[in-house]
């Protein structure tokens, strides 16, 4: 079996972080999205692995390289434009070949894995396998239509008005059935070549398609609400280790992990909570439920419920919560006397918080 990863969307809700690198390069538990994808393929015993790239493909690939870190091989494919699923399916014929493979979105968290999926269509082998979740606005999703039998009847892309409460997640198996469905299709009204169409081509014919309802965590991080959400999700399941520097006068409460080079001082950390390599922590309290990146400093703060990611700079603000703060961003205060704030701060802004 081979993977099919895709990470050449443009992530427009993710911005302003967006603009500035690719939204599978958040971090969450101060891990790329796209490294947690990577880490499910792999424990799948996936090696082979073609990433879909589009205008951020230096980005993607500065970041996880050949794939070596984590444990696979990757081929890197272009696609020029964004111009569907199933087309991307395309662009991957020759690197696909005629083997089954696991296609999974880049900006898709499901923290406990897809083994037991994995295992369902390795068994039965139908020409494609979707995974499921019951979602509140299915019309924001392809919706997935099933029989009294539990067996795929009927999928529609992001409908009017849903039949179904189940969608599909972003994780697909298919054999090499798909190929032939994939060029068989024409675009849809928006311009692009649906996955769902392809799959619904299949449906048509009679040929073998099935579906697993996801029951455990699942998110798509499309959105600084989801993140941060996300990011407590991953937290919850951390373990203390402390690699980092920290001083008697400095106290550390529940699951914390100090990085190696980090140093804490006079500060209280209460996790779940990950400081981050080469991070200083001074007069501070951190945490539960944040993430600092590498190379953060954090001086006289209150800061919880929070990712700040590599080199940011918080100093003298007192009531930071729910926040995700950018690479290189510095937020200090503009008055004193500061109480509670939540922000958004882009990729080396610098923000003045007004008390």
């Amino acid at each position: 079996m081979k993977a099919l990863v895709l990470s050449g969307g443009s992530g427009t809700r993710l911005r302003p972080f967006s603009h500035s690198m690719p939204k599978q390069l958040i971090p969450v538990a101060n891990k790329p999205v796209l490294e947690h994808v990577l880490a499910n393929i792999r424990d799948l015993g996936v090696i082979d692995v073609g990433v879909i790239v589009g205008d951020r493909a230096a980005d993607i690939s500065e970041a996880v390289g050949d794939g070596t870190r984590s444990g696979v091989r990757i081929t890197y494919l272009r696609q020029e434009r964004p111009l569907g699923l199933a087309h991307c399916v395309r662009l991957a014929r020759d690197f696909l070949g005629d083997e089954d493979f696991v296609m999974y979105l880049g900006d898709n968290m499901l923290p406990a894995g897809i083994n037991e999926v994995a295992e369902d269509f390795a068994e039965r082998r139908p020409a494609a396998h979707v995974v499921v979740h019951k979602v509140a606005d299915p019309s924001a999703f392809g919706v997935v239509e099933l029989d009294a039998a539990g067996r795929v009847e009927r999928l529609v892309e992001k409908p009017r008005n849903p039949r179904s409460d189940l969608a599909l997640i972003g994780v697909y198996f298919f054999t090499s059935a798909i190929h032939e469905a994939v060029a068989a299709i024409a675009p849809s009204p928006r311009g692009e070549l649906e996955i769902t169409d392809a799959i619904q081509w299949l449906v048509a014919r009679g040929t073998p398609v099935e579906a697993t309802q996801y029951g455990a965590y699942w998110k798509d991080v499309g959105r600084v609400e989801d993140v941060l959400e996300c990011n407590r999700v991953l937290l919850e399941g951390l373990e203390s280790r402390i690699s980092g520097a920290v001083d008697d006068a400095s106290v550390l409460k529940g699951p914390v992990v100090i990085e190696a080079g980090a140093r804490v001082t006079r500060s209280l950390i209460e996790g779940p909570t990950i400081i981050g390599p080469s991070t200083v922590v001074e007069d501070s309290t951190v945490g539960p439920y944040t993430s600092l990146g590498g190379h953060c400093v954090l001086r006289d703060t209150r800061l919880d419920t929070s990712v700040a990611l590599d080199g940011a700079v918080i100093a003298g603000v007192r009531g930071l919560s729910c926040s995700l703060i950018g690479r290189g961003a510095r937020v200090t205060p503009a008055t004193r006397g500061l109480t509670e704030h939540r922000l958004i701060v882009g990729d080396h802004c610098r923000i003045e918080v007004a008390g």
